[in-house]
């Protein structure tokens, strides 16, 4: 099983997008897949139809140790993707997760349910480095960061990147930034391509080679409560986003992926 965490302390860079449709396209691949939505504005589960004003367990129940994660976890429209959904409750934990002792990984175990079960685990983390996605951090194997193709996209990058060291160091030993997704992209514009240079020059193998051009449709499918690739299955976002996704199983043949000490595949 592949734990990513999706993150960037910046919004509206197209992680909660990013989450949806990769999970969606990885689906479409015949993977089965996790969304986990760690949000406490609960954008990603609205997306996926959830009335996240009338949920009798969330995330918020897991983390406080009431239910497994396993009994809250959602079907969708699409086959083989499941979520486990959030509310503004959420925010609560915050202020709770401060008072408790090793209040860092009170996550990493409650993924525990899911091993054997799932392909890809994807973790869609709020917009902020607080204690939601220091959990995060220390429950995955793998950060993927989106970052919006624009003039200022890398600013804030550094301290991104300084947190996951930290808690690789103190945390999660296994940690590593293993993707970075260039979203939005203009192909009317020199500045994109810019900026995707600049990505490239100082990050390299880590960034993705499949680009998330801008797209209405994309723009428009959460509204739908379905991702881009029911949405609009012809659009140029369903092809970028499947592009990724293939590039993403690709990966898995680079490398072994490790979690909670097991093998994928293996006890």
């Amino acid at each position: 099983m592949r734990t990513i965490a999706l993150t960037n302390q910046k919004g509206g860079v197209g992680k909660t997008t990013t989450a949806v449709n990769l999970g969606a396209c990885l689906a479409k691949l015949g993977r089965r897949v996790v969304l986990i939505d760690l949000d406490p504005q609960g954008n990603l589960s609205s997306w996926m139809g959830i009335n996240i004003n009338e949920l009798d367990k969330s995330m918020l129940n897991v983390l406080r140790g009431d239910v497994l994660i396993s009994e809250i976890l959602k079907e969708t429209c699409v086959k083989c993707l499941w979520v486990a959904p959030s509310n503004v409750t959420l925010a609560a934990m915050e202020r709770t997760l401060a008072n408790k002792l090793e209040n860092d990984t009170i996550l990493r175990n409650s993924l525990s349910p899911l091993l054997d079960h799932y392909d890809y685990v994807i973790l869609d983390c709020p917009p902020s480095l607080g204690l939601l996605t220091v959990n995060a951090l220390s429950a995955v194997r793998e950060v993927f960061i989106p970052l919006e193709t624009k003039v200022l996209a890398l600013n804030g990058l550094v301290t991104l990147i300084n947190t996951v060291n930290l808690v690789k160091d103190t945390l999660n030993p296994t940690l590593e930034v293993t993707g970075i997704i260039a979203c939005m992209f203009d192909i009317r514009t020199n500045l994109s391509n810019e900026v995707v240079g600049k990505i490239k020059d100082k990050f390299h193998d880590k960034l993705f080679k499949s680009l998330i051009r801008e797209s209405t449709k994309l723009a428009e499918c959460p509204i739908s409560g379905q991702p881009i690739t029911l949405y609009a299955p012809e659009s140029r976002g369903t092809q970028d986003y499947m592009d990724l996704a293939r590039e993403v199983i690709e990966g898995e043949e680079k490398k072994d992926w490790w979690i909670f000490g097991r093998q994928r595949g293996k006890t």
